[in-house]
C-alpha cells in the first residue's frame, strides 16, 4: 500500500543507487542499436552545482532518459575540467594558510599537493549531479589531465606546431597581475564605475604654445605613448600629420599619425597610441609598425626602462598614477578633470584590475581552423537550435583573433616545448624525442607555461572517446560515438568551448564533432534579473531539492526552458510543480484502493467504454506531442504536454468521470478498472524522462516489472483515435465546464445544487445528456437535468454548441447582492487599469524602470481587462435576470 504522502527523501538515494548498479546507465559499444551520444560540458573540479548547471544537466538527462527508453545505446560521456586558475588558487589558499608559497615548495611539490586535494577533496559537484537524478555512464567518467587525456593534448600540440598552426608571438594579452598569468576573455568581468577622463596637453615639437590635447582614462599608460593618431579626414589636423609632439614627463618625440581608428566627433579628435597596454592600439601600432613599450612587469609596477625617469621605477601603477596627475599638473599639461562611468576588466578569480600586456605567448593560429568550422554550420552539418545563435557564431568565427593558449601557471598540460641555451625550440610529445631533435649534448630547459583550460576541453568529443590510441577499443568507439548527436550548453561558452571544438574536431576527426547544439538561456530570479550574491537572489539549487524533491525542480526547469526565453525562477514556481508530483501519488493511491490494475492480458484497443476509448485516445495523442517537442527541442512543450494530460485530462477529468461507475459497480466497472491501471501505467512511462524518482517508486509499487530506467518507450502501435467516443467526451468537457464557469462567475455557493434545464438540444445533444447524465449531475454539482421549451424567470443563460442551457439562479443568490458585488470589482479593475496606463504613459517612468516591471505592468493590465471584460458578461446577463 502506498504511503499517504509522497517523501523524496525517503527515496531518492536508495533508488539512484539501483539505477547505478543494474548497469542501465552504461552504454553498449557491442550492441546493434543506433547510438544516441551527448558530450557532457565537463565541469570545474572545484566546482559546485549552480542553478545553470541544474538547467543543463536536466535537460541532457532528459534527453539520455527519452532515448535510452527509445531504445537507442545511449552514450552520456561525464567528465570533470581540471580548471587550471580555479584549481590553483584553491590550494594556493590552503598553503598561504599554512604559511606557505608554491614557490616555497617548488613546482613538483606543489603538484603533488594538488593530485592529493583533488583526491580527496575534488570532484563534490559529480556526487552532486547524482542528486539531480542524472544518468551519465559514470563507468567512463574521465578527467582532463588523466593520462589518456593528456596524450591526446601532447599529440595535438605536436602536430599543430608542425603544421604551423600553433607558433610563438609577442602579442597583447590579458593580464592578471595578482595571478601573474594571461587570462582568456571568459575569465574578464566588466565591471562599470565611476571614474575619470584625463585630458591632458602634448606640446608640438618646435611650435610655440602648438598643443594637441588628448584624453584617457589610464594616465600612467602615457608613460608608453608612441604616437598620438588623428583621423586622416579632420582638416584641424591635416598639417600636422608627418610632425612630432613632445612627451611630457619622459621628453621623447613621438610622431603625429594619421589612422581611421580617430573618431573626429570623439573630444579633440586626437588619440593617444600605447600599443603594448590597449588592444586598438596595438593593430594601429602594428599599421604603423609603432615601436611598442611594454611599461609594466608582472605585477603591474612601472618596469625599469631607460625611457622613463627613474623615479618612476617599481612604483605601482596606481601610485604612479598619483605621481604622473601631480606632475603634468605642475607643468600645466593638465587641462581637464572629467566625472566619468566606465567599466574596468576585472579578473573574475583575482578581483583585481587586468592590464593589456605584451608578452611572448603560444597562440593557435584560429583563422586557419576556423574556416572548415565556419562551412559545417553554413552547409547544415551543424544546426544551432535557436538558429538565431548562428549569427554570433558566424560574427566571432569571420572575426578570429589569435588564441593564446598559454599560461603562467604551474596546474595544467605543461608546454611540450624545450629550449636549448641559444633560446632554441624543440617541440615534441617527450622530453626525450625532444632530446633527439636538439642533439644528445644539447641542455634542454622546459618552457614552464601550461597550456588554456580551453586547449584540452576542445578535444573533449573524441579524447574522451580513447584518442588518440589505436586499439581495436577505441576505433570501435570512435566509430560509433563520435560524432556526438547533441550538445547543451550555454550561450556564454559558444565561443570559447563549442567553436573550439569545432575546429579541433574537424581537423583531427575530419567530421563534426555534433550534429546539433542546442542553446539553452539563463536561469534569472522571479522579477527577470541575473542571480548574483551581492543582490542576495542566488538560488541554490540543492536547497531546491531539500525543500522540494529533484522531481519538482527537475520538472520546473524543463517546463520553464522555451527557446530563446530566459527562466524567471521562483520557489512558488517550484512549489506547483511539487503539488503536480503529489496529484500523481495521490491519483495512484486512488487507483491502488480502487484495485486499478491493467492484467497482463488487456488490450486497450478494445475498450467499449465511450470514457476508456477516449481517454487511451488522448494518451496516444499526448505521446505524439511529446515526440514532436523532443524532435524540435522544445522541451517546454513536451512537458507541459505530459503535465496537461496528468492532471487536466486523466485525474481531473477521467477520474472524475468513471468515480460513478466505480463506486455504482456497473457494467463497465471492471473495462475501467483495466483502463485506470494501464493508463497510469503509460504515464509513469512517459513522465519518467521529466520526473525520474516518483515514476520509478510508482510503477514498482504499482506492479511494474523491472525498472523505468530500463524500460520501452510506449510505440501504442495499432491504437487508432475513436473519433465519436472523442466527441462525446469533449462535448462533456465543454457543457461540465459552461455550468462550472456561471456558477463562479455568478457566486453561487459550491454546495449548492441547482437545476439544469436545455433548451433547443438535438437529438444527438438529448442523447448525451441521457448516457452522461449522471456524470453531469455529480461533477457540475447539479439537482436534476430537463429538457424544457421556455426560459424560467431568475434564471442565468449560457450556449453549448445548438442548445441553450438554463440554470435558475434566483433561489439560491441574491441578485441585487450579486449585481453590486460585480459592479464595484468591475470599478476597481478599471481604477487598477487607469493606474497602470499613466504609468506605462509616463515617459520618465519608462525611461528608469527595468524592463521587467515594464513587462510585468503590461502582464497585470491584461490581466485585469480580462477579468473586468468576464464580469460585465456576468453583469450583462444579471441585468436581464
Amino acid at each position: 500500500m502506498l504511503d499517504k504522502t509522497f517523501d523524496p527523501k525517503a527515496i531518492e538515494e536508495k533508488l539512484y543507487a539501483r539505477w547505478e548498479a543494474s548497469g542501465a546507465l552504461a552504454c553498449n559499444p557491442d550492441s546493434s542499436a543506433q547510438t544516441f551520444t551527448i558530450m557532457m560540458p565537463p565541469p570545474n573540479v572545484t566546482g559546485s552545482l549552480h542553478i545553470g548547471h541544474a538547467l543543463n544537466h536536466t535537460l541532457q538527462d532528459v534527453l539520455i532518459r527519452y532515448n535510452r527508453l527509445k531504445g537507442r545505446d545511449a552514450l552520456w560521456q561525464p567528465g570533470t575540467d581540471h580548471a587550471g586558475i580555479a584549481t590553483q588558487m584553491v590550494v594556493e589558499r590552503m598553503l598561504d594558510a599554512e604559511g606557505i608559497s608554491r614557490r616555497d615548495l617548488g613546482r613538483e611539490k606543489f603538484l603533488e599537493r594538488v593530485w592529493d586535494w583533488k583526491a580527496h577533496s575534488g570532484g563534490t559537484i559529480v556526487g552532486q549531479l547524482r542528486r539531480l537524478g542524472t544518468t551519465p555512464d559514470w563507468s567512463r567518467e574521465r578527467f582532463t589531465m588523466d593520462e589518456g587525456l593528456s596524450a591526446a593534448v601532447l599529440k595535438v600540440f605536436v602536430k599543430l606546431y608542425e603544421e604551423g598552426l600553433i607558433y610563438r608571438d609577442k602579442r597583447l594579452v590579458n593580464w592578471d597581475p595578482k595571478l601573474k598569468t594571461s587570462v582568456s576573455d571568459l575569465e574578464v568581468e566588466q565591471r562599470e564605475q565611476k571614474g575619470h577622463m584625463w585630458h591632458i596637453r602634448y606640446p608640438v615639437e618646435g611650435a610655440q604654445e602648438e598643443f594637441i590635447t588628448v584624453a584617457t582614462t589610464r594616465p600612467e599608460t602615457m608613460l608608453g605613448d608612441t604616437a598620438v593618431a588623428v583621423h586622416p579626414d579632420d582638416e584641424r589636423y591635416k598639417d600636422m600629420v608627418g610632425k612630432f609632439v613632445v612627451l611630457p614627463i619622459t621628453g621623447r618625440l613621438i610622431p603625429i599619425i594619421a589612422d581611421e581608428y580617430s573618431d573626429p566627433e570623439k573630444g579633440s579628435g586626437a588619440v593617444k597610441i600605447t600599443p603594448a597596454h590597449d588592444f586598438n592600439d596595438f593593430e594601429v601600432g602594428r599599421r604603423h609598425d609603432l615601436p611598442m613599450i611594454n611599461i609594466f612587469d608582472i605585477h603591474a609596477c612601472i618596469a625599469h626602462l631607460e625611457s622613463i625617469p627613474s623615479e618612476y621605477h617599481g612604483l605601482d601603477r596606481y601610485d604612479a598614477r598619483k605621481k604622473i596627475l601631480v606632475e603634468l599638473d605642475e607643468q600645466d599639461y593638465l587641462v581637464e578633470v572629467e566625472d566619468i562611468k566606465n567599466a574596468l576588466p576585472y579578473g573574475d578569480r583575482s578581483g583585481v584590475v587586468i592590464e593589456p600586456y605584451l608578452t611572448d605567448q603560444w597562440y593557435v593560429d584560429a583563422k586557419t581552423l576556423a574556416a572548415p568550422a565556419i562551412d559545417a554550420v553554413k552547409t547544415g552539418k551543424v544546426e544551432f537550435v535557436p538558429k538565431n545563435w548562428e549569427n554570433t557564431y558566424f560574427e566571432w568565427m569571420n572575426n578570429i583573433q589569435p588564441w593564446c593558449i598559454s599560461r603562467q601557471l604551474w596546474w595544467g598540460h605543461q608546454i611540450p616545448a624545450w629550449y636549448d641555451e641559444d633560446g632554441k625550440v624543440y617541440v615534441a610529445e617527450s622530453e626525450a624525442e625532444a632530446q633527439k631533435q636538439a642533439g644528445e649534448d644539447a641542455v634542454l630547459t622546459r618552457d614552464p607555461d601550461v597550456l588554456d583550460t580551453w586547449f584540452s576541453s576542445a578535444l573533449w568529443p573524441f579524447s574522451t572517446l580513447g584518442w588518440p590510441d589505436e586499439s581495436a577499443q577505441t576505433k570501435t568507439m570512435l566509430e560509433r560515438y563520435y560524432p556526438g548527436d547533441v550538445l547543451v550548453t550555454g550561450f556564454d561558452i559558444i565561443f570559447f568551448w563549442v567553436a573550439r571544438m569545432m575546429m579541433m574536431g574537424i581537423h583531427f576527426m575530419g567530421d563534426v564533432p555534433f550534429k546539433k547544439v542546442y542553446m539553452h538561456a539563463l536561469v534569472r530570479d522571479a522579477k527577470g534579473q541575473k542571480m548574483s550574491k551581492s543582490k542576495g537572489n542566488v538560488m541554490d539549487p540543492l536547497d531546491l531539492i531539500e525543500k522540494f524533491g529533484t522531481d519538482a525542480l527537475r520538472f520546473t526547469l524543463i517546463a520553464m526552458a522555451a527557446q530563446g526565453r530566459d527562466i524567471k525562477l521562483s520557489e512558488e514556481r517550484i512549489e506547483g510543480y511539487r503539488n503536480f508530483a503529489t496529484k500523481l501519488w495521490n491519483a495512484s493511491r486512488y487507483c491502488e484502493m480502487n484495485e486499478c490494475r491493467a492484467s497482463d492480458d488487456f488490450d486497450p484497443s478494445c475498450t467499449a467504454y465511450a470514457p476508456n476509448q477516449w481517454i487511451i485516445s488522448q494518451l496516444v495523442k499526448t505521446r505524439s506531442l511529446i515526440d514532436k517537442a523532443f524532435e524540435e527541442m522544445r522541451f517546454n512543450e513536451a512537458a507541459q504536454a505530459i503535465y496537461q494530460f496528468t492532471w487536466g485530462t486523466f485525474c481531473d477529468w477521467y477520474l472524475e468521470f468513471t468515480k460513478p461507475v466505480l463506486q455504482s459497480g456497473s457494467e463497465h466497472a471492471d473495462e475501467v478498472r483495466q483502463t485506470s491501471g494501464w493508463v497510469l501505467s503509460q504515464i509513469y512511462k512517459l513522465l519518467n524522462p521529466f520526473m525520474p524518482y516518483i515514476t520509478e517508486e510508482l510503477y514498482r509499487n504499482m506492479g511494474g516489472q523491472g525498472m523505468l530506467i530500463s524500460a520501452q518507450w510506449p510505440s501504442y502501435e495499432g491504437l487508432k483515435p475513436n473519433e465519436d467516443a472523442n466527441s462525446k467526451m469533449e462535448w462533456l468537457i465543454r457543457i461540465v465546464s459552461e455550468i462550472r464557469s456561471v456558477r463562479a462567475d455568478m457566486n453561487v455557493p459550491a454546495g449548492a445544487k441547482i437545476k439544469l434545464m436545455v433548451k433547443d438540444a438535438k437529438p444527438k445533444t438529448q442523447e448525451n445528456l441521457t448516457e452522461f447524465d449522471e456524470i453531469i449531475r455529480r461533477m457540475a454539482r447539479l439537482e436534476s437535468i430537463e429538457l424544457t421549451g421556455e426560459v424560467p424567470k431568475g434564471s442565468i443563460q449560457s450556449i453549448v454548441d445548438e442548445a441553450t442551457i438554463i440554470l435558475p439562479v434566483a433561489e439560491i443568490i441574491d441578485l441585487d447582492a450579486e449585481r453590486a458585488r460585480l459592479q464595484k470589482t468591475i470599478e476597481k479593475l478599471d481604477q487598477d487599469i487607469q493606474k497602470i496606463d499613466q504609468q506605462l504613459g509616463n515617459e520618465q517612468f519608462i525611461s528608469k524602470a527595468p524592463a521587467e516591471v515594464i513587462e510585468e505592468k503590461k502582464q497585470q493590465k491584461t490581466e485585469a481587462e480580462t477579468t473586468k471584460n468576464k464580469l460585465s458578461q456576468a453583469l450583462k446577463q444579471l441585468a436581464s435576470v
